[in-house]
């Protein structure tokens, strides 16, 4: 009787945990679209998407959202330039190579990475990354994109090796196995079997990182700037989509008017490029189950 009970007491406190989480996101979209709304009954959605110039806290305003995109996605894929391929080949070495005294050293100095705060990054940015860049290229900015890339890359490193590691330790034993069993080496074992079979949960080790690399808020908002500018350069100064929202979120904008909205709106559109991210991954989970099975 007492166990029926106990039965009952933990499904129900699992419902509530998923109740609560469901209720949370659907305010959080809730209130991101009506406030959105209001924005967007005063700027026409096609100027918002597609204009090249953002400048709603100056005269004339402009309220094109394309520079901090540019901004966003040059810091994300800079990031991930740095990190796929370290991360990859720390998870390649942890899962196959290391034995287990040196993986029980490498994973906790990996994890510590990953409990810095952010903007003890973005000051390690600002003193340490941006003047050895300087040194190499000295047209650079002291806010720079470069910077800032390096250290999201560094900050998104533990999540991508240690992401890419279970997905080589959650592969079948009998794919190892059967290739050594053939006569396969080491390093042919890894890089013609393992790695290919675990390339869709890759994918989606990727695909976690840069949606968390595009929610980086404070060491992008101190390395990288507060320009809003469209190039490609890495060099200049740059201003994200989250970085946009800390500038406006420090209270120098009134309540109610339309540069106040903007930073629902950039906020819904931050929600559906990492919506889209997430999608993305889980089509790689599901990929990697049925190549699995």
């Amino acid at each position: 009787m007492f166990s029926k009970w106990m039965d009952h007491a933990v499904h129900g406190i699992l419902l509530l945990c998923v109740g609560v989480t469901l209720m949370t996101t659907l305010v959080v979209i809730f209130l991101l679209g009506k406030e959105s709304f209001l924005f967007f009954r005063e700027v026409p959605v096609t100027e918002f998407l597609f204009g090249t110039n953002w400048a709603p806290l100056l005269e004339p305003k402009s309220f094109g959202v394309l520079p901090l995109v540019a901004g966003t996605l040059k810091v994300v894929f800079g990031a991930i330039l740095i990190a796929l391929p370290f991360g990859l080949l720390i998870a390649t070495y942890l899962s196959e190579f290391a034995s287990n005294n040196v993986r029980s050293v490498i994973k906790p100095v990996l994890e510590i990475l990953a409990g810095i705060p952010t903007v003890v990054y973005g000051y390690f940015a600002l003193t340490f990354v941006t003047p050895i860049i300087r040194t190499v290229f000295p047209e650079t900015n002291i806010f720079n994109a470069a910077s800032a890339a390096i250290v999201v890359g560094i900050m998104i490193l533990p999540m991508v090796s240690s992401l890419c590691d279970d997905a080589f330790r959650g592969l079948p034993g009998t794919l190892r196995e059967g290739a050594y069993a053939l006569g396969g080496t080491h390093l042919e074992v890894t890089s013609q079997i393992i790695l290919p079979a675990a390339a869709p949960r890759i994918g989606a080790a990727v695909i976690l990182a840069l949606s968390r690399a595009v929610g980086e808020t404070m060491a992008v908002t101190l390395a990288a700037g507060a320009t809003p500018n469209w190039s490609i350069g890495f060099l200049e100064s740059i201003q994200t989509m989250t970085a946009y929202i800390v500038q406006v979120s420090l209270g120098d904008i009134p309540a109610g008017g339309v540069e106040y909205y903007t930073v629902y709106a950039v906020g819904m559109l931050l929600f559906l490029m990492t919506l889209t991210m997430n999608i993305i991954g889980n089509h790689f989970i599901l990929k990697s189950k049925q190549y699995n099975s």
